[in-house]
């Protein structure tokens, strides 16, 4: 699987509202982005700021309102037919947020591994199986695990696991939503180098989904930060974290801890309502919390812009403004 491309994407969900009166969630807003193949492009934002949505949508688990999602190419609208939609979602397969809840705790190690392998074809067991055991090992895991269940692992194993689900359809594209924030910051650290391992093995692309900054910029090679279902700022990660250029990110970042008690940072704390994504305000839907608000801002929708080469940034003030952001010498690296 080669590059992903979202081309101005929209999902909009239906909500209750008054006798005859339609209301709709505005999920994902406009976004556009790009995954070259081998790379991770790490979605940082807010709860509820459209994330898991653009997951669900490269899944097709959900259909955009509009725009279109391509795979080399090719808009994955196209795929029709149940074998045809599974034998895409083979190629991109997702990992957990919580390793308890994604496992079956009725079910033996080998059965949850092989579950969608098992669901493609009726493969004899004996060679179902040596898959599971090879899977296993190559993700850190004793072969003989297979024959035990999910309860008799740590949380970390258990992951480990999960990633094993993943790896045995033999991906191209991975689907990573908040995988390590369950677990201990050591455990997380042997997590990320063992997804980082896998990328370099077999050339996989990773969707990467998390809130910690720390996570993002050791394992992403770019980062889009969305506010409320727009994609506010894109960029090369370096770029993102030593020169935001939008308002929020610089938010975001000063909430980094930084481990040197010599140290002070500055920590911007946002004032205001988060915007309502049913009925989301005119123009900048961040002018409501921006402390560099003017006019413009509450009126006019800013579009995504490219301030500097691969730097994209939806702000009417990016070219005046100078941003807070945080060196690597300071950065909590995972």
């Amino acid at each position: 699987m080669g590059k992903i491309e979202f081309r101005n994407v929209y999902k909009n969900f239906p909500v209750k509202g008054r006798i005859f009166e339609r209301k709709e969630l505005h999920a994902v807003t406009n976004v556009s982005f790009s995954i070259d193949e081998g790379h991770t492009l790490a979605v940082v934002g807010e709860s509820g700021c459209g994330k898991t949505t653009l997951a669900r949508l490269l899944m097709k688990l959900h259909e955009p309102s509009k725009g279109s999602i391509l795979v080399d190419g090719e808009p994955i609208s196209a795929i029709k037919g149940r074998q045809a939609v599974r034998h895409f979602r083979s190629r991109i397969q997702m990992i957990f947020q919580d390793p308890l809840a994604s496992l079956n705790e009725r079910a033996k190690i080998g059965n949850i591994v092989a579950e969608g392998l098992l669901n493609l074809g009726n493969l004899p067991k004996d060679e179902w199986m040596e898959k599971v055991k090879k899977v296993l090992f190559e993700v850190g895991l004793r072969p003989e695990f297979a024959d035990r269940f999910p309860h008799e692992f740590s949380g970390g194993q258990r992951q480990r696991i999960g990633i094993a689900r993943a790896m045995i359809m033999e991906p191209e594209f991975i689907v990573a939503d908040e995988p390590v924030s369950a677990l201990d910051v050591s455990v997380q650290a042997q997590i990320l180098n063992l997804l980082m391992d896998l990328q370099k093995q077999l050339g996989l692309s990773y969707l990467f989904i998390s809130h910690d900054l720390g996570v993002i910029r050791h394992i992403s090679d770019r980062v889009g930060v969305m506010y409320v279902g727009k994609l506010v700022e894109s960029g090369e990660t370096e770029d993102i974290f030593n020169k935001p250029l939008h308002p929020y990110t610089e938010a975001l970042l000063s909430a980094k801890p930084v481990p040197d008690p010599r140290i002070r940072s500055k920590r911007i704390i946002l004032q205001g309502e988060i915007a309502n994504p049913s009925n989301p305000p005119s123009g900048c839907y961040f002018h409501t919390r921006c402390r560099y608000c003017k006019d413009e801002c509450k009126v006019n929708v800013p579009t995504l812009q490219e301030i500097d080469p691969g730097h994209f940034v939806a702000c009417h003030n990016a070219s005046e403004l100078s941003l807070q952001g945080v060196s690597k010498k300071t950065a909590l690296e995972a």
